[in-house]
């Protein structure tokens, strides 16, 4: 049968002379994949620009549920993005986050609310005109709410200390090194109170950020089984000052 969704790019490889195998998280159909052929031909259809990873597009795809990959029949963009390819910090930003939701995401099902999340995370970042610098630390956080594992608890004088392996704040050390110690635990308590939109306003130096974003990537490895390495975040720590 045929569907029509929304979906955003997260994987595009080359696949033969002329098609592309795509990983594409739909609306209708959660994470799937797709051949979308004759793209490298001339005066093909769909042009290569369309299958950048993030873009987010409008498609009509053949389904069968019992198939692992099926083709796509007519794709064109959902939101013309303004700024993140003209935009070294955003796009660095954008693939951060298109690589962290891959190897994060594994099941073929329906999730609107993450659909949505993703969407309109994009399409902020790609509208802001604010700082950006700890969009992504917003994101890893409130990704994790998805996935089953948001920080539990509260950061004060009684529990100052965030334990990554329980994913909870705690009155002490725990009897592992997997913690942050309180001054990281306070940072981490104040980025949970932001969202998209006023995280621009907690000020961060470039070394704390660093560290909170290697202690986030931790708290993931901990809780998502088999969760790979993520490479984007180096770009990330070499330009976000």
């Amino acid at each position: 049968m045929l569907i029509k969704t929304r979906g955003i790019i997260f994987r595009a490889v080359k696949y033969s002379e002329t098609s592309f195998i795509t990983d594409i998280y739909t609306e209708e159909k959660g994470l799937r994949s797709y051949i979308i052929s004759g793209v490298r031909k001339k005066n093909a259809r769909t042009q290569p620009s369309l299958l950048q990873l993030m873009t987010l597009i409008d498609m009509v795809a053949y389904h069968r549920e019992e198939k692992s990959m099926t083709r796509i029949k007519e794709i064109k963009s959902a939101r013309v993005y303004q700024s993140i390819p003209f935009n070294v910090t955003k796009g660095a930003i954008g693939l951060f986050m298109i690589e962290v939701a891959r190897k994060s995401i594994s099941e073929s099902e329906e999730n609107r609310p993450l659909f949505e999340f993703f969407f309109d995370t994009f399409s902020f970042l790609d509208q802001t005109e604010l700082p950006v610098a700890n969009i992504h630390l917003i994101f890893l956080l409130q990704f994790s709410l998805f996935l089953g594992f948001f920080p539990g608890g509260v950061c004060d004088e009684n529990t100052p200390y965030f334990d990554l392996q329980e994913g909870t704040f705690v009155p002490k050390p725990p009897g592992h090194t997997w913690f942050l110690n309180e001054e990281e635990s306070q940072l981490l308590h104040q980025l949970i109170q932001l969202d998209f939109t006023n995280c621009h306003s907690l000020k961060i130096n470039r070394e704390a950020r660093q560290n909170i974003l290697r202690q986030l990537l931790l708290f993931y490895r901990m809780h998502i089984e088999n969760f790979p390495t993520i490479n984007a975040h180096q770009i990330l720590e070499t330009i976000l000052s």
